[in-house]
């Protein structure tokens, strides 16, 4: 398998995985070419035009050629630096090493990751929310994002990669729409009535299963065992945590219960005002499952050799 064909089906997968729907995805492509075309030849010069053939900017071919031939990948949940010395010790020790994946975004899909935020505004919409106000709460909290990301340094991970000679990618959102839509679907089908049910739910799942036994179980932050689970929102893609103002409107489009990888302890003191129930699933674990699903669609094309570390385990779904 090529680089750019495993690159080609995360972004494909990514896609079929959307929480907004497949034709949202293609309203948002055909936006992306409408703005390309009104540039002028410097502005599309610097267009990134990966956006014209998916939506997911924190997913990206970092560093290496698109032909190259994959068969072993090294990959983690972060994997910067160190982990691409530990890729290059590896090789030194004889094991074959055709690329590095991280699942969180380095180098310009890191700079670009606010970007993907924006799904935001539609699967809130989705749940009930206005779009006028899912998308003024919004707005405002990609613009924080963005400023926050503008003075990292993005390309330092990539830059040892060219150095080292090692192939280097990452697969954020689209990963991130597998373990949301695997758990939307989950939840839908089972119809927890209780917290402590959507509890005893994820510690059947392999991944949380495994974080439980290394003390990082899903958790209950607000609510208890016995509280009515109601209508839950998997809120597990998008970038980052979203608006923390939006809980508010989530309460009254009706969700009772919130199923997330993280949440900040200001987002939490704004769900806890509007009562809503919060359930962590873990953050390390929930991109666990995300990433599995992937890899599962993956090798169904190509029978691959999968290398783990950076706090990420394998387990197949797919035989």
């Amino acid at each position: 398998m090529k680089l750019i064909e495993v690159y080609r089906t995360i972004v494909n997968h990514g896609m079929k995985m959307d929480p907004r729907g497949r034709d949202r995805v293609k309203k948002e492509l055909l936006r992306a070419k409408k703005e390309y075309d009104k540039l002028d030849t410097s502005g599309k010069a610097l267009y990134d035009k990966e956006r014209l053939a998916h939506p997911y900017s924190d997913t990206r071919i970092l560093y290496g050629n698109e032909n190259t031939q994959v068969r072993t990948i090294l990959t983690g949940i972060d994997m910067e630096t160190p982990e691409l010395l530990l890729a290059d010790r590896l090789k030194e020790k004889g094991k074959k090493i055709d690329l590095v994946l991280s699942h969180h975004p380095e180098g310009t899909a890191l700079a670009g990751f606010f970007n993907v935020m924006y799904m935001q505004i539609d699967i809130l919409n989705r749940i009930g929310v206005p779009i006028n106000i899912a998308e003024s709460m919004m707005i405002e909290r990609i613009k924080e994002v963005e400023r926050k990301v503008s003075p990292v340094n993005h390309m330092r991970a990539v830059d040892a990669a060219e150095l080292l000679g090692i192939a280097f990618m990452t697969c954020h959102t689209p990963a991130d729409n597998c373990v949301a839509s695997f758990l939307d679907n989950l939840m839908k089908k089972k119809r927890p009535e209780t917290l402590g049910e959507v509890i005893d739910i994820l510690k059947d799942i392999p991944e949380y299963k495994y974080s439980a036994a290394h003390n990082c179980p899903p958790s209950i932050i607000r609510g208890n065992a016995s509280s009515k689970a109601g209508k839950i929102f998997v809120d597990m893609t998008g970038g980052t945590e979203g608006a923390k103002n939006i809980f508010g409107k989530l309460s009254q489009a009706g969700v009772s219960t919130l199923l997330c990888m993280h949440l900040s302890e200001e987002h939490f003191k704004k769900a806890k005002e509007e009562h809503l129930n919060v359930i962590i699933a873990g953050h390390i674990a929930s991109d666990n499952v995300g990433l599995n699903l992937m890899f599962d669609e993956i090798e169904s094309k190509s029978k691959l050799e999968i290398l783990t570390c950076s706090g990420f385990r394998r387990f197949k779904r797919k035989k």
